[in-house]
């Protein structure tokens, strides 16, 4: 049995810096959207799985939320699942845009993973190729190759245009090891809907507000009910958590504009999801300082 004929299956996590398109590529491997995408950072705050099934692999994306720098009880949090994370995976993909020199940030995070993970292959994926010209990305191309070390595989791709995905997904079974398939073929991801419509509701949330309000947002599911008699409607009661009544009000909106904003593009979304008509009922609700209180981080799932 030649190695293309064996099965490889694996887990494999995207690091970088925010905003380097780590979810997006996720989305496109996977070839639906199970991850949530924003310009802000730290918009991923929980392990995602996204399951991308072929003939001779199967390969569990991990979504983490970013290494950083903590300021909350959040960011702490989130730091530790983030870092269990990398310890257990068979890949890292090291995520830096064509258009965007490297610097300290990449550096840092590069050197947190290596003390993490020091025996778990890296490879290098520069992201956003149809931002910049062909002689930026073989720049950056070169860059990432310093960065990483000479035998370290580097990929260019473009996740939302859907160039070179495959590339990626093939260099990534490269490095996987033997081993069955862990999750049925017609599986895409483990979230549960309700995760998945909270998640939904938080990213029309993030759209458009300033930044100092994305960290502060939270999504609670309220009820989910299919509608009486109808087959093809369901009724979602959710909340939308902020830290601050100032901050409720910008959430909201002038009279209900913004609220209303998000309302329309959380509920096109969640219909894709379930295939049914959506009424979507949103409130704004105010957790003093939730970041910093264990109470409430327990209540949000944290």
């Amino acid at each position: 049995m030649t190695d293309e004929t064996r099965f490889h299956s694996g887990f494999v996590s995207f690091v970088g810096r925010p905003n380097t398109g780590k979810s997006t590529l996720t989305n496109a491997l996977v070839g639906e959207k199970i991850a949530i995408t924003s310009n802000r950072p730290q918009t991923t705050r929980h392990t995602i799985r996204g399951i991308l099934n072929r003939e001779n692999a199967q390969i569990i994306i991990v979504d983490t939320p970013g290494l950083h720098r903590p300021r909350t009880l959040l960011g702490e949090r989130l730091n530790a699942l983030v870092e269990d994370t990398y310890s257990d995976v068979d890949v890292i993909g090291m995520c830096v845009p064509a258009g965007e020199k490297i610097g300290p940030g990449d550096r840092w995070i590069l050197g947190r993973v290596r003390e993490l993970a020091p025996k778990t292959p890296i490879i290098g994926v520069v992201t956003k190729i149809d931002a910049v010209t062909q002689d930026a990305v073989a720049a950056q191309l070169v860059a990432v190759s310093e960065l990483l070390g000479p035998d370290a595989d580097v990929v260019p791709v473009s996740a939302t245009m859907g160039r070179q995905v495959d590339t990626v997904a093939d260099v990534i079974v490269s490095h996987l090891p033997e081993g069955p398939r862990f999750y049925p073929e017609d599986v895409v991801t483990d979230e549960d809907d309700e995760t998945r419509i909270a998640e939904l509701i938080r990213e029309a949330a993030l759209e458009g507000v300033r930044d100092e309000l994305p960290h502060s947002i939270a999504v609670i599911i309220d009820e989910i009910i299919p509608r009486e008699g109808r087959d093809d409607l369901v009724d979602i009661h959710a909340s939308v958590v902020v830290e601050r009544d100032s901050q409720k009000a910008i959430v909201i909106g002038r009279r209900g504009s913004r609220m209303r904003e998000v309302g329309t593009r959380a509920r096109q979304g969640i219909a894709e999801l379930l295939g049914k008509k959506v009424y979507l009922d949103l409130h704004v609700k105010v957790l003093k300082d939730w970041q910093r209180d264990p109470r409430y981080l327990g209540r949000l799932g944290f």
